[in-house]
C-alpha cells in the first residue's frame, strides 16, 4: 500500500527583541531589572516552546553596548539551545556584537522552504533607522538567489505608522526604498521590534509584525512617550512549506512589572 503523502513540519520560530541588558546585572529601566524580566520571557518560551528551529533576536539586546551585556544576553538564551540570530538595534554596537558571537550575526539563513534575511537599520549614534545602500545591496542579493524558497525580512526600526505620534521620528527613515523590494510573491512577512508592542498588520499580500519587549512595553496610540504594565513578552511563528505563516505572541505571565517613574528612564 503507498504510505500518505504527508506536508512538512513547519519551522518553528521564536523572536525576542528589546531586551536592553545592562553590563551591570542589576541594571534597570524604570525600576525593572532587565536581566530578571528576559529570563522570565525565556523560562515562558520553554514552557511554551518545546520545539524551536531558530531563535531570531531583533535588536536593542544591549542597553549600553558592553561586552559584558551580549554575554549576558548570549548565555541566557543559551539555555534554548537552538540555532540563534543577532540583529542590531539602534542601542547596540554592532562591531561588540559581532566581537562576542561572530556565528549568529548572519544577515541570510536558510532552513527549509524558506529564506531568513536580517538588515542592519541602526544608525551610529542615532536613534531612528536607515537602511544603506549597502544593506539594500545585500537584501537586493538575498532576494534574488532565494530560487524557490519564501522569504521572512527581518530588521529593528518599524517601517510604518503605528499611531504613536513620539515613536513616529525614530522609525525607519527610508522604508519606501524597502517596501519596492518586498513587492516579490516570495516574500511573506516583514518583522521588527523598537516599538515594544505587539503589531500584526497585513499590507498588499505582506504581513508586518512587531513584537513587545522582553522588557517594559510602550503604551499603544499615545501621543507622548508613554509605557504600560503589560507584561514582557515574545513572539512565535509557523512557517509552512507552502508559504503560509501562521504567528502569535505570548507573555511572561508570571512576572509581576513594577514600575519605578522615579528612577531613570529609558
Amino acid at each position: 500500500m503507498p504510505q500518505p503523502n504527508h506536508p512538512p513540519a513547519p519551522i518553528h520560530v521564536v523572536q525576542l527583541t528589546d531586551a536592553h541588558l545592562f553590563a551591570d546585572p542589576a541594571g534597570t529601566l524604570l525600576g525593572l531589572n532587565t536581566r530578571d524580566s528576559l529570563s522570565h520571557v525565556i523560562a515562558q518560551v520553554r514552557r511554551e516552546q518545546p520545539r524551536i528551529d531558530l531563535l531570531l533576536c531583533t535588536g536593542d539586546l544591549s542597553q549600553d553596548g558592553s561586552v559584558a551585556s551580549y554575554e549576558a544576553f548570549r548565555e541566557l538564551t543559551a539555555v534554548l539551545d537552538v540555532p540563534t540570530r543577532w540583529l542590531p538595534g539602534n542601542h547596540d554596537e554592532a562591531r561588540v556584537m559581532a566581537e562576542v558571537a561572530p556565528a549568529l550575526v548572519r544577515a541570510v539563513t536558510d532552513i527549509g522552504a524558506w529564506r531568513i534575511v536580517m538588515l542592519d537599520s541602526a544608525v551610529a549614534g542615532a536613534t531612528h533607522g536607515l537602511l544603506e545602500p549597502a544593506q539594500l545591496a545585500a537584501l537586493d542579493a538575498a532576494l534574488a538567489g532565494a530560487g524557490e524558497r519564501h522569504c521572512l525580512v527581518c530588521c529593528h526600526h518599524q517601517p510604518v505608522d503605528i499611531g504613536c505620534a513620539w515613536i513616529a521620528p525614530i522609525g525607519l527613515r527610508n522604508a519606501d526604498e524597502l517596501f519596492a523590494r518586498l513587492r516579490l510573491p516570495r516574500v511573506k512577512a516583514l518583522l521588527w521590534g523598537h516599538i515594544h508592542q505587539q503589531w500584526d498588520e497585513q499590507r498588499d499580500g505582506l504581513r508586518l509584525l512587531a513584537t513587545p519587549s522582553t522588557c517594559i512595553q510602550f503604551a499603544p496610540g499615545s501621543e507622548d512617550f508613554k509605557v504600560s504594565e503589560e507584561q514582557p513578552g515574545y513572539r512565535w511563528l509557523r512557517l509552512h512549506a507552502d508559504g503560509r505563516l501562521e504567528t502569535g505572541v505570548e507573555r511572561a505571565r508570571d512576572f509581576v512589572v513594577t514600575l519605578d517613574f522615579d528612577s531613570p528612564g529609558y
